[in-house]
């Protein structure tokens, strides 16, 4: 996979995040988006993880 090419939406159930990506939503912007569900952003700062209300991944905060 090249440098430009987006990964696939939704294909994992949990997902490792920095705080550099934040702010967090689902399909994040590394991702393609044509095959996927409306971005939705998700309030991952207080708790250390949240799940997508549409596809059910987990997000963690990495350290």
């Amino acid at each position: 996979m090249s440098a430009t090419e987006l990964l696939p939406a939704n294909t994992e159930r949990r997902y490792s995040v920095t705080r550099a990506e934040l702010p967090l939503s689902c399909p994040t912007p590394a991702m393609a988006v044509w095959n996927s569900h409306p971005r939705v952003y998700l309030p991952i700062e207080a708790t250390g993880s949240a799940k997508c209300p549409y596809c059910g991944a987990l997000f963690v905060l990495a350290d």
